[in-house]
């Protein structure tokens, strides 16, 4: 089926721009940010202050419990010296204030954004070998992520919890969220957190009721501006 796909174009005068392109991409991308990866609207955000690089994450899901922050939530990183590659976190950001990129060069320009995302609740990102750049902006710090860490996974998650970890945070399964309107809800299953279009596995804009099965195979599951989700009989 033929989905949506919204392409970044960076930041103007401190606030990132997302203007939406929509494509014939089969499952690859969807009416959202980030090289495929956010909200149907084209979204803004202001970057304003985030945390310290001295506070711990919350740990949520990860069965370690609490970690001292990897990355503090503000700041721009280059990879290698300042931040090793690898699978971050951050949670409890609200109302997308939360922006983050991964970049080829210094440059600053359009052409230097790999990927990008405005955040609502949690995020996870992998930062590779091959980034130079990782910025974050008015997000809670991040922490990395062990990759063997197992977590008791939970049956019901908040329809703009942002982006879980399959098998770690949400139980594979399938799911529904209602009374959703105006295709406000948007819901995303991936299989990496390189947030590009190749990492999109399937997604949807809903209005009404949605229905969603989460494969024990995905990696990731995103969910915003959506009803609550249940665990379906």
């Amino acid at each position: 089926m033929g989905m949506k796909a919204k392409v970044s174009l960076g930041a103007v005068v401190g606030v990132v721009v997302i203007a939406a392109v929509s494509a014939n991409a089969g499952s690859n991308g969807k009416d959202g940010g980030s090289d495929g990866s956010g909200k149907d609207s084209s979204a803004s955000a202001e970057h304003t202050p985030g945390g310290t690089k001295d506070e711990k994450g919350s740990g949520a899901g990860q069965a370690s419990g609490k970690k001292k922050a990897a990355i503090a939530g503000d700041g721009e990183y280059q990879v290698g010296s300042d931040v090793k590659p690898g699978t971050y976190r951050t949670t409890g950001n609200s109302d997308d204030m939360c922006y983050w990129e991964r970049a080829k060069d210094a440059k600053g320009e359009l052409d230097s954004l790999l990927a990008n995302d405005n955040v609502t609740g949690t995020s996870y990102v992998t930062v590779k070998p091959t980034d130079k750049i990782f910025k974050s902006s008015g997000c809670k710090d991040w922490e990395a992520v062990d990759p063997k860490a197992k977590g008791t996974p939970a049956s019901s998650m908040d329809g703009d919890g942002g982006m879980l970890k399959v098998g770690t945070d949400i139980a594979p399964g399938t799911y529904k969220s209602a009374g959703n309107a105006d295709d406000s809800c948007y819901w995303e299953r991936t299989k990496d957190a390189e947030h590009g279009l190749n990492s999109i596995i399937a997604n949807n804009n809903v209005t009404g009721t949605a229905v969603v099965t989460i494969s024990p195979s995905d990696a990731y599951f995103k969910t915003t501006g959506c009803g609550d989700w249940k665990k379906a009989a």
